[in-house]
């Protein structure tokens, strides 16, 4: 497997196409599977504080003990308990979603409901993840955190709704 991503950037959009499938952004599955030999694998799970889901590709979980340290060792300093066991599992329980070379995968229900994804999906990047959110929820961030990737989001969408209805 090739070494990960030094971060994901970018943004993109998709809306559930024919067999209720989504595609994945080409600069965020270049990152997943730099190579033929990489697995086109998409790691998703719910985000721990935001109403969206985040996605990865298997090799950051070759960070997660180390992550873990520096989260424990931050909490202590700050003289807070830190449960390491269920951060551990909050890291650890994804779900491994595979796509084909275009970047096509189904999205699980139950992980789609989680989070109110019913025909689209915004990506955006953020470093070791990128969160995907169902664009209302997106819309409902704070603009002053999130104005940017609302604006951009706006405007991806309002292109692939035009797109599809041209088809």
């Amino acid at each position: 497997m090739a070494k990960g991503p030094a971060g994901y950037s970018g943004q993109g959009f998709s809306l559930r196409g024919e067999k209720g499938r989504y595609v994945l952004p080409p600069s965020f599955r270049k990152a997943i599977a730099p190579t033929e030999d990489d697995p086109r694998v998409l790691c998703l799970a719910k985000h721990n504080r935001w109403d969206c889901l985040t996605g990865f590709g298997l090799s950051r979980t070759e960070d997660f003990d180390a992550q873990i340290d520096r989260e424990e060792e931050a909490a202590l300093r700050r003289g807070e308990e830190f449960d390491r066991d269920m951060r551990s599992m909050q890291l650890w329980t994804f779900s491994e979603i595979p796509f084909d070379a275009s970047g096509r995968f189904v999205l699980p229900d139950a992980l789609g409901g989680l989070v109110g994804m019913t025909g689209s999906i915004a990506f955006l990047g953020g470093s070791p993840f990128f969160s995907l959110w169902a664009p209302d929820a997106l819309y409902e961030m704070d603009q002053k955190w999130f104005g940017q990737q609302q604006a951009v989001c706006r405007q991806q969408e309002a292109e692939a709704t035009a797109k599809a209805k041209r088809k």
